[in-house]
């Protein structure tokens, strides 16, 4: 459900601009962070609702995601790329003129105190450089943002729900290892080929596909599970 999502765009793009080691330790520790809180509220459901009843819910939810992926299929132009690739690139290039304001304001502040310093005592041979100090801090900077898009993409997306479903259902503990397996190679793929690899993802043909793999789901919850 990752590829051709929203989160695996973002990735992408972002991977583009910024230093790849940080887009994909910011996408994946937030992709984690919510595999096991996917998996968590997967576990607890069971204890509140008899197990029967929560395959018969996982089953139910794949089923409509199944059916609902399907549909939107059928709607979709056959080469078209996915409007989530279009929307993440405004998302992140009004952020990134956000941030170069910032970065704008910020140089200016040190340079102002450096000059400041300069005046008053002069630099030790052992102190960290002002090109060093604004690499890590970039590094971290994009480290942040991509943690903070993913996260909040990811919130309610089709893979949470399905976490949820699957925990409730099966070993929890599976299901977060494979998760969490699972969003790193995702993420790795977005990271490593980039824009040119979202560029070609047809979002018709990730919907069917995805789509059907619901069903599948669905149908083996409700006939053989319950």
């Amino acid at each position: 459900t990752e590829i051709g999502d929203k989160t695996f765009f973002i990735a992408a793009v972002m991977s583009m601009r910024h230093d790849r080691s940080a887009v994909f330790g910011g996408a994946v520790l937030a992709l984690i962070i919510m595999t096991i809180l996917s998996s968590a509220m997967g576990l607890v459901l069971p204890q509140l609702v008899p197990r029967d009843y929560t395959h018969l819910l996982g089953g139910v939810l794949f089923l409509y995601f199944g059916v609902k992926l399907i549909t939107e299929s059928r709607q979709m132009e056959a080469n078209r790329v996915s409007e989530e690739l279009e929307e993440v690139e405004e998302e992140l290039l009004v952020v990134g003129k956000k941030k170069r304001r910032e970065e704008v304001e910020d140089d200016d502040d040190k340079k102002d105190e450096e000059n400041n310093n300069k005046k008053k005592t002069p630099i030790s041979s052992g102190s960290i450089s002002p090109t060093t100090r604004k690499k890590a801090t970039t590094w971290y900077s994009v480290f942040v943002q991509s943690l903070t898009l993913t996260f909040l993409a990811e919130w309610g997306d089709r893979s949470q729900i399905a976490t949820i479903a699957l925990a409730a259902a099966k070993n929890p503990l599976g299901v977060t290892v494979g998760g969490c397996l699972g969003h790193a190679l995702c993420t790795g793929l977005a990271v490593i080929g980039g824009r040119l690899l979202a560029a070609r993802i047809s979002e018709k043909i990730v919907a069917f596909y995805g789509g059907c793999i619901f069903l599948v789901f669905g149908l083996h919850s409700i006939f053989f599970e319950i």
